[in-house]
């Protein structure tokens, strides 16, 4: 099961109902979090969720309100006794802004690595997580995100037989691992059947409707989105600011095949999102406009998710 909680909602600044915007995942007891504004550990701790247990942390871009929550975030995390290293993947300049930052976190009881993006597309590899960066359109290098979990096939018994592969070795070969056994090689293939459909969240924030984006989010399971204007009026600003309007977050929704939608990053002037809801809706109806610890969790498509 993968859990998923928009943590915050706002974009530029923090307010009193609304904090900035940030993601969390859960899965197999890793976390992963996407994007670390002001007041994000505020909002995690509201959750319930842990700290000891975010093993990678993305950033979109090096904007304030989207990276000044990591200092307290790294001390809140060492405070819980974390050893274990902690990966933080972003644009190029990474390790310069985060060692700015850590002036007034000089020391942690943990190594962090660091992982920057210079393509236009990536793929890293993050333990059971794959990660696919792709570059966005905003006024300074900014990325998307998609965050894969893969399904192996199923256990195949026949095919388990017919490769003539040692009982001992089943469970091993099941979970994905590959066995050597008495000088002979077995891959988990020799007797698992054909992959499976697995998971797929989006996140965009910070950016103009560009076709990188429709491509790298098509058939996501969930695509988080900012929506930082409402009314179609407030394109000519959304495109001086290179953000986007409720209805260039859905056309993209409905051209990138995906499931479902969720608006996030809104401007602080854009104190009830919900009265513009309907804009988005009319051209993607399956819209949401997200809240503060918006949770759901994603199960595979033989099973059923939740909303919470």
């Amino acid at each position: 099961m993968l859990d998923v909680c928009l943590l915050g909602t706002g974009g530029m600044m923090p307010l009193p109902y609304r904090w900035l915007t940030a993601l969390m995942l859960r899965y197999n007891g890793s976390n992963m979090l996407i994007d670390c504004g002001e007041g994000t550990q505020i909002t995690i701790k509201q959750q319930g969720w842990s700290f000891k247990s975010i093993d990678y942390i993305c950033f979109t871009h090096y904007h304030g309100d989207h990276i000044s929550g990591l200092p307290g975030l790294l001390l809140t995390i060492g405070n819980s006794n974390r050893t274990e290293p902690l990966t933080l993947i972003g644009p190029k300049g990474l390790e310069r802004v985060v060692n700015g930052l850590r002036v007034i976190a000089p020391e942690l009881p943990f190594e962090i690595k660091f992982i920057e993006l210079r393509e236009s597309l990536e793929v890293i590899e993050a333990g059971e997580y794959v990660i696919e960066a792709y570059k966005v359109k905003h006024n300074i290098i900014c990325y998307g995100y998609n965050v894969v979990i893969n399904r192996q096939g199923k256990f195949d018994v026949e095919k388990a037989k017919e490769n003539q592969i040692p009982l001992r070795l089943w469970s091993k070969l099941q979970k994905g691992n590959t066995v050597i056994d008495e000088g002979v090689e077995y891959t988990p293939d020799m007797v698992l059947g054909e992959s499976r459909k697995g998971l797929k969240i989006s996140y965009c924030t910070d950016s103009r409707p560009v076709k990188a984006i429709e491509e790298s989010v098509y058939g996501a399971d969930l695509f988080i989105c900012e929506g930082m204007y409402g009314e179609e009026t407030e394109e000519t600003k959304a495109n001086a600011y290179k953000h986007m309007t409720f209805e260039e977050a859905a056309k993209l929704a409905k051209n990138a095949g995906v499931t479902e939608l969720w608006l996030t990053h809104f401007s602080p002037s854009l104190v009830y999102p919900k009265d513009f809801l309907h804009k988005a809706r009319n051209i993607f109806k399956n819209s949401f406009v997200g809240k503060d610890r918006m949770t759901k969790s994603f199960k595979f498509e033989d099973e059923t998710s939740e909303i919470q």
